[in-house]
C-alpha cells in the first residue's frame, strides 16, 4: 500500500476542479466538512490519488449529500454521514484494505438504493457505475464513469429517475434521516404491493440493515451475480 503522502497531490488536485462542479451544481450539493485525521485514514485506506476525484472527495470532504440529502455521496465520514468510504466497503466487495475488490460501493440514496462502482465483479465494463436498485434488486449499469456519475448528482434530473419512488412531504422525512440511515419500506418496493410510494409504510434503519436485506432478498429469489 502506497503512503498517504504519496496519494495527497498538492499540485495537481482534483479539488478544484470538483468544487467548480459543484459550485455550478443544478441540484442542491451540500459539502461535508472532513477531519484531516480521517481523511488521511480514508485517503490510505482507500488507496486512490487526489488527482482523481474520488480521491479528492475522500480526502477533502466528510461525503457530499445531494438534493436534500437523498443522495449520499461517500467521503472521509462526517457528524451528518457517519461512514467513511473503506470503512463501508470493508468486509462487503472488499476483503481488506489494498485489495482488489469486485466493485466499490460510492453512494447510495434514501430509499435503499447503492451505487456501486464496478471493479470487475459486475461485468465486462471496468470503472462504470451500476445502481443496485431497491425496486428490482437487480445491479443496473448506468453506462457512467465515477466523474460522470458525479455529474450526474449534480446536474440531472433527479425527479425523472426517481419518478413513481418520491412521496408526498419527502424532503421534510429525507432531513430527518442520518447519514448512516435508509428508509425500509412494507410491503417491500419490489413486489407488485410496494408500487405505490404513497401507500406503504416506511421506517428507518441502518444502511448496513438495508444492503445486506437486499442482498439476502437476491438470494431467495434465485438472482445470480
Amino acid at each position: 500500500m502506497r503512503k498517504v503522502e504519496e496519494l495527497i497531490n498538492k499540485e495537481d488536485s482534483a479539488w478544484p476542479m470538483v468544487k467548480e462542479w459543484i459550485d455550478s451544481a443544478k441540484n442542491r450539493v451540500e459539502v461535508l466538512p472532513a477531519d484531516p485525521k480521517n481523511a488521511e485514514d480514508a485517503l490510505y485506506k482507500t488507496q486512490v490519488t487526489t488527482r482523481s476525484p474520488m480521491g479528492a472527495i475522500v480526502y477533502m470532504t466528510g461525503g457530499l449529500l445531494i438534493d436534500n440529502g437523498w443522495v449520499r455521496i461517500l467521503g472521509s465520514g462526517s457528524e451528518k454521514l457517519n461512514r467513511s468510504l473503506p470503512v463501508w466497503n470493508k468486509g462487503k466487495a472488499l476483503p481488506d484494505f489494498g485489495k482488489n475488490s469486485s466493485f466499490l460501493l460510492i453512494a447510495d440514496d434514501a430509499i435503499g438504493g447503492f451505487f456501486l462502482l464496478n471493479g470487475g465483479g459486475l461485468g465486462d465494463d471496468l470503472g462504470k457505475v451500476y445502481y443496485f436498485a431497491p425496486d428490482t434488486l437487480e445491479f443496473e449499469p448506468l453506462d457512467l464513469t465515477y466523474t460522470e456519475f458525479l455529474n450526474f448528482c449534480f446536474n440531472n434530473n433527479l425527479e425523472k429517475f426517481y419518478k413513481d419512488y418520491r412521496w408526498k412531504n419527502w424532503k421534510d422525512d429525507v432531513a430527518k434521516l442520518k447519514g448512516d440511515q435508509v428508509y425500509n419500506f412494507f410491503p417491500n418496493l419490489w413486489t407488485k404491493e410496494g408500487k405505490d410510494m404513497n401507500k406503504v409504510s416506511r421506517k428507518a434503519i441502518s444502511a448496513e440493515e438495508q444492503y445486506n436485506l437486499n442482498i439476502d432478498f437476491r438470494k431467495h429469489l434465485g438472482l445470480t451475480k
